[in-house]
This record gives structure tokens, C-alpha cells and sequence, in this order.
């Protein structure tokens, strides 16, 4: 029998805290005109009118790096990926409201 050894790597982020263009490229990794794309397409959507005033929060960090990882492994085009993280979303608060009945 041989024992197998798993090892999971992840970032602890704190909802409340937010990060600038620099802080989620690194995190990320990913660069600007990535981010960019995303916002035109509607994955993600920061505070702020320009690139130098943008936060975003945790929750736009998950959103990319599930985006990169659809992408990835099942070749999803950015405006899917979008569709994608729309119907999760939906689905999400579906189970949020069925815990509440």
C-alpha cells in the first residue's frame, strides 16, 4: 500500500480588506491588461473611476483566479467564464436562501 501525500497551497484574504491594481496582479498573477479585460467583460468590478483609484476586494480575487482556472482547464473563452461566474453566483445565493427556509 503506498500512502499518498497531498499538499494544498492557498491565500487567507480578509473580506474587509482591499487591494489595489499592483496588490491583485501579484496575487493573482496576472497582469494589468488581464484585469482589464475582466472588468470589460463584467467578471470583475472595482472601486474607483481610474486604475490608480481601483480597490477590489477578496471577493473579485476569487472571481479571477476562478476565471483562470476555468480557463485553464476547460478552455473557457472570457465572456463564458463571465456567464460561468454569473450562474455560480446565482446558484450560491439559491442555497443561501434554501438554508434560510
Amino acid at each position: 500500500m503506498t500512502d499518498k501525500l497531498t499538499i494544498l497551497t492557498g491565500i487567507i484574504l480578509e473580506e474587509q480588506t482591499e487591494y489595489d491594481l499592483a496588490d491583485i496582479c501579484r496575487v493573482c498573477n496576472v497582469s494589468p491588461d488581464v484585469v482589464r479585460d475582466m472588468i470589460d467583460e463584467g467578471v470583475i468590478t472595482p472601486r474607483g473611476a481610474v486604475p490608480e483609484q481601483w480597490r477590489f476586494s477578496a471577493l473579485e480575487i476569487r472571481r479571477i483566479l476562478v476565471t483562470r482556472r476555468l480557463q485553464r482547464d476547460l478552455r473557457i473563452n472570457l465572456p463564458g467564464c463571465a456567464l460561468v461566474i454569473e450562474l455560480l453566483d446565482e446558484l450560491e445565493e439559491l442555497r443561501r436562501l434554501r438554508r434560510l427556509l
